[in-house]
């Protein structure tokens, strides 16, 4: 099976008995949200590789179906996540699952004072609250069945806050606390919960169309290695994966031990500025 290779981080306990909780995807039902573009493809095309079915959600339609054909068959629910009972509808359509893979995401980036608030709504409605609403829909037949796995996709900006990226770090740090306290409110059920968190992904995705190169420091993953690690969450049921290059990891360490200095260095590197070119290039897609 591929890795994630050298240089990346894995979080977690892998606990005893051949990793509690964990799911052997053959023949199991995912549902994949943000399915249809950037790393959602790259995801089910993995998850597809270890044996797993699927329900695929986004917007667009068409692509879906196109992915759907790809993997030999394949459930479609189309559905806007940033509209009013959009999650609470999918989670009913896509009907009893086995994983629940919370990809769906979109930009938020800039300036606070730069959002309308119909764009702070959004960057909340899709990026957190869609993914609460799947997991509480979706959980009572987890529960039930004593079986199940919940992925949430944060990001490394649900680690390190950053100015000009107020309301991206606001829903990533909430999606990653919501996932790693479900965790441990679900643990001994049978019911696994992972959070994974990429630095920036090239090749495919948000960060990838804007063109723009990131600070050595922060570095790149591909789609191939974030979707690996969201095989290896469920199937050892990891409580967060952080896929960064090792240069990354030690910043990590740092921020933790030393909030303060990390900040201070940011400015100095000229994290905002970096954050207001990404702004230009994402605005329209708030």
């Amino acid at each position: 099976m591929p890795s994630l290779g050298r240089g990346y981080a894995e979080a977690g306990l892998a606990g005893t008995d051949a990793y509690p909780s964990a799911v052997d995807l053959r023949g199991k039902t995912v549902l994949l949200s943000g399915a249809s573009t950037g790393l959602g493809p790259h995801i089910a095309r993995r998850l597809h590789q270890a044996g797993a079915k699927f329900v695929l959600s986004a917007r667009n339609r068409d692509a879906l179906e196109k992915l759907a054909a790809e993997l030999g068959g394949a459930d479609v629910v189309a559905a806007d996540l940033s509209k009013p009972g959009e999650p609470e509808r999918l989670a009913a359509e896509a009907g009893a699952v086995d994983v629940l893979v919370s990809n769906a995401g979109i930009p938020a980036t800039g300036r606070l004072a730069s959002f309308k608030i119909e764009e702070i709504d959004r960057a909340i409605a899709v990026n957190l609250r869609a993914g609460i609403v799947l997991a509480a829909k979706l959980l009572p037949g987890m529960l039930e069945r004593k079986s199940g796995h919940m992925v949430f996709m944060a990001s490394i900006a649900g680690k390190l806050p950053a100015g000009g990226e107020s309301m991206y770090n606001a829903t990533k740090f909430g999606i990653r606390g919501f996932g790693l306290a479900l965790r441990e409110e679900l643990w001994g059920t049978g019911v696994g919960v992972s959070v994974i968190s990429p630095t920036f992904v090239s090749e495919a995705g948000m960060w990838a169309v804007t063109g723009l190169k990131p600070h050595p420091i922060a570095g790149e993953v591909s789609p191939a290695q974030v979707a690996d690690a969201v095989w290896r969450a469920i199937t050892r049921n990891r409580r967060e994966i952080d896929v960064v290059p090792i240069q990354l990891r030690t910043v990590l360490k740092l921020q933790a031990l030393t909030p303060g200095v990390f900040a201070t260095t940011a400015r100095w590197m000229g994290a905002t500025r970096s954050n207001e070119a990404l702004d230009r290039r994402q605005r329209d897609k708030r």
